[in-house]
């Protein structure tokens, strides 16, 4: 009976270390598969190691450590392992959640961008920040603070506004009383009372402005006969001055090209008479010797035309013949 019970212990014993290192051996590869990420919050809400971290809402891996961070302290570090292939990319964003509202918090990642590249091993994940229940509690409070402002401003304005419905509804009642309506009669009264002596004058006054809109409308049709008779004169006009300006157009260029013409010939007279002058002043007594000869000699010259003139023969002759007598008178 003791060589069974040491056997029997010592069964369960070896029993024992097997599954001991089984799942040790289980849990090193396991943990040898995982890849390792980090993400950085400000409020890390009771999160612990072993939490859940969900990719999608699809379990994927567990949170390994949750510590301040050692370069900010006022944010904390949670490193976390999920397993191999899971597709977290740039676009992916980390936050702290729980599945219901009685269960321990967890770390949701959404899904991201298929576009977006792949975050490689031991990176960090873009983290998003959650409003805590203190922070909702204090919004919830400050909600209900102003809440119950509004609601006193809502009472006050409606007692107001009461007050004044109040006042209207008096004096409604006291416009709609029987004087009143008695004088609202009378009112009414009078106002007919003075349609039916009105009515003739304005049926007069319709007359007339009839009348003066068919005379209205004579005057209109006279004037549309006027300005077809007038059209044709202003058609004539209009091609009038049309050709009057193509006369003008046509006429303009050379008119331009003489009057540029005549001012230079004036300009060229102009330094003509200028050198002219300027030959003068230098030359006086030669000029006034030659125009004293010139004179001379034209004296001469007008004397042997006017000698030619009436001798024609002293060209050929030598000896001018001797005058004839006159005879006698008897």
């Amino acid at each position: 009976m003791k060589t069974e019970a040491k056997v029997g212990a010592f069964v369960l014993v070896c029993a024992a270390i097997l599954l001991t290192t089984i799942y040790r051996v289980s849990n090193a590869a396991l943990k040898g598969a995982n890849v390792s990420y980090r993400i950085y919050l400000r409020y890390a809400g009771g999160l612990e190691p072993g939490a859940d971290v969900l990719f999608g809402g699809i379990k994927v891996g567990q949170v390994t450590a949750v510590q301040p961070d050692a370069q900010d302290p006022t944010r904390i570090e949670i490193d976390m392992n999920v397993k191999p292939g899971t597709p977290l990319n740039s676009k992916s964003v980390a936050k702290l959640g729980s599945v219901t509202v009685i269960t321990s918090p967890v770390i949701s990642i959404t899904t991201g961008s298929n576009d977006a590249p792949r975050l490689p091993p031991g990176s960090e994940i873009p983290s998003q920040e959650t409003i805590s229940l203190d922070d909702t509690e204090r919004k919830i409070v400050a909600v209900a603070d102003s809440a119950r402002t509004l609601l006193d401003d809502i009472h006050t304005d409606v007692n107001n506004v009461t007050g004044d419905a109040r006042s209207l509804i008096a004096n409604v009642n006291d416009i709609t009383g029987k004087s009143n309506q008695q004088r609202v009669a009378e009112i009414l009264a009078n106002a007919d009372a003075m349609v039916a002596r009105i009515s003739p004058k304005i049926d007069q006054i319709s007359d007339q402005i009839l009348t003066l809109t068919n005379n209205a409308n004579g005057v209109m049709a006279d004037a549309h006969g006027v300005m077809a008779r007038v059209g044709p004169v202003v058609d004539s006009a209009n091609a009038t001055v049309s050709n009057a300006n193509e006369t003008i157009t046509a006429v303009r260029e050379p008119l331009q090209t003489d009057l540029t013409e005549v001012k230079k010939t004036l300009d060229q007279a102009r330094s003509l008479i200028a050198d002219l002058e300027a030959a003068m002043r230098t030359k006086d007594p030669d000029v006034i010797n030659i125009m004293e000869n010139i004179r001379l000699a034209t004296d001469n010259l007008n004397d042997l035309t006017q000698s030619v003139k009436e001798r024609p023969w002293s060209l050929i002759r030598i000896r001018q013949p001797k005058d004839r007598k006159v005879p006698p008178k008897p």
